[in-house]
């Protein structure tokens, strides 16, 4: 099973999206078993991955204070990380530090409303939103059918999705 809705091609698909060619270098926040970063790294980026608990290929750290100096990056990839970092606002801003002028976020994530105001608030340009939220039931019923499901509250009014975005650093 994927560790994120949509797999390898959902994540094929914003690299698409955000018009990044290799061997530009993208960073991998909330990278967990480094899978992304595997792939990116088969074509042909210089990718790097960072996460509190890392797998092969990942570096050890908390993507809120990211080790790295200021403009590293190109890309930054974040699919399913900034809402269980319990603060996606400071998120959003980690990874504008992080990017270069120019620099493009591919985020995709559990939305209770309000991942645009954060992500232009941390000053992004926000040029794609695509509603996954399909894509993410279907993976967290099978989640939860495999008994592999990590806890993921809505708001009380049950209204809650699963968008991606492709962010620039203007």
């Amino acid at each position: 099973m994927n560790r994120h809705p949509g797999g390898d091609e959902h994540t094929l698909n914003m690299l698409r999206r955000s018009g990044l060619r290799p061997p530009c270098r993208i960073l991998d926040m909330g990278a967990g078993d480094g899978g992304a970063v595997r792939l990116l790294r088969s074509l042909g980026y210089d990718a790097a991955g960072l996460d509190i608990t890392p797998g092969q290929n990942v570096e050890r750290g908390d993507f809120l204070r990211a080790p790295m100096p200021d403009e590293s990056f190109d890309g930054i990839l974040a699919q399913c990380s900034f809402f269980v970092s319990g603060d996606a606002p400071a998120a959003f801003a980690s990874a504008y530090r992080l990017l270069r002028r120019g620099g493009v976020l591919m985020f995709s994530d559990v939305d209770f409303g309000g991942v645009d105001d954060a992500a232009q608030g941390a000053g992004f340009a926000v040029a794609y939103r695509g509603d996954m939220t399909g894509a993410w039931r279907e993976y967290y019923i099978e989640s939860l059918w495999l008994g592999t499901a990590e806890y993921a509250p809505c708001l009380p009014e049950g209204k809650c999705g699963y968008t991606a975005l492709i962010c620039r650093k203007e």
